[in-house]
C-alpha cells in the first residue's frame, strides 16, 4: 500500500524523515492489516486515504516523546489489537525493544505473524491480560522504559493497566480522542494511588497524547484481578 501524497505532506510537517525502506515497510503493514481484517476484526479503517494518516501518521507522533530513550530501551504496546502504535513505531525504532501486549489469541497470532513477515526482530508479542501480566512479583512489572495504549480505556482505568509495568521515572504515552482533558480530570484519583503525574498533552490532527510520568513504586495492590480496573475504576 503506497503512502498518499497528504500522508507524506503531513509527515513532513511534523518533521518525521524516513529512512530507506521504511515506507515500503509501513506500506506492507497496512496492507496485511487490511487483509487480516477481512477475517478478524483488527480496525474499522481500511481506506488509504484515512489509514495512513488515521494509523501511521497517529502512531509516529508519539516519535518526539521517544527521543529521550537510550538504545535498547524496553517500550510496552498493552492492548495491541491491529499493532498500533507498536509496529510502525517498532519499523522507524529498531535500536528500542518492543513488547506487544494482547489479550486475544486471534489478534496475537496476527501481531505475531506480522512481526515476521516485516523482518522486525525488536518485536515481542506476549498473550495475556494486563492485569495478570502487571502483577506483584511478575516479570514484565516495572521493567519498562515507556508504555503506549491507543483506543483500551478512560484514564482512569487505563492508568491502572499501564502504570505498574514502568520503571520509576518512566512514561506511559496514551493517544486520547477530544475528550482528553476531561478524562485527566476524572482520573485525579489514579493518579495519586498509581504515583502518576501527567507531565504533558501534546494535540495532533489525529488524537491528543497524554503524557503521564511514573513518579513512585506502585502499590501491590495493582492492577487489581481482571475485569475490576473496567468494573470499579480508581
Amino acid at each position: 500500500m503506497k503512502p498518499t501524497e497528504a500522508f507524506l505532506a503531513a509527515a513532513a510537517d511534523a518533521g518525521i524523515d524516513f529512512e530507506s525502506g521504511e515506507l515500503d515497510q509501513l506500506g506492507h503493514y497496512l496492507a496485511l492489516l487490511v487483509e487480516a481484517n477481512e477475517t478478524t476484526n483488527l480496525t474499522r479503517i481500511v481506506d488509504p486515504d484515512d489509514a495512513w494518516p488515521r494509523h501511521i501518521l497517529d502512531a509516529l507522533q508519539l516519535l518526539a516523546l521517544l527521543g529521550e530513550l537510550p538504545p535498547d530501551a524496553k517500550l510496552l504496546d498493552v492492548g495491541s489489537g491491529g499493532g498500533i502504535p507498536a509496529i510502525p513505531l517498532a519499523i522507524v525504532r529498531p535500536d528500542l525493544r518492543f513488547t506487544l501486549l494482547e489479550a486475544t489469541g486471534k489478534k496475537a497470532e496476527f501481531l505475531s505473524s506480522t512481526a515476521q513477515a516485516l523482518g522486525l526482530g525488536n518485536v515481542n508479542v506476549v498473550q495475556d491480560r494486563a492485569e495478570n501480566a502487571a502483577a506483584f512479583r511478575g516479570d514484565h512489572r516495572g521493567v519498562y522504559h515507556a508504555v503506549t495504549a491507543r483506543a483500551v480505556a478512560p484514564l482512569a482505568t487505563l492508568l491502572e493497566l499501564t502504570v505498574p509495568f514502568l520503571v520509576e521515572g518512566g512514561l506511559l504515552l496514551a493517544i486520547k480522542g477530544q475528550k482528553a482533558a476531561e478524562e485527566i480530570e476524572a482520573a485525579e484519583k489514579a493518579l495519586r494511588e498509581l504515583r502518576g503525574v501527567v507531565v504533558g498533552t501534546s494535540r495532533h490532527d489525529t488524537g491528543t497524547i497524554v503524557v503521564v510520568e511514573k513518579r513512585g513504586p506502585t502499590p501491590r495492590i495493582y492492577p487489581r484481578r481482571d475485569g475490576e480496573p473496567k468494573r470499579r475504576p480508581l
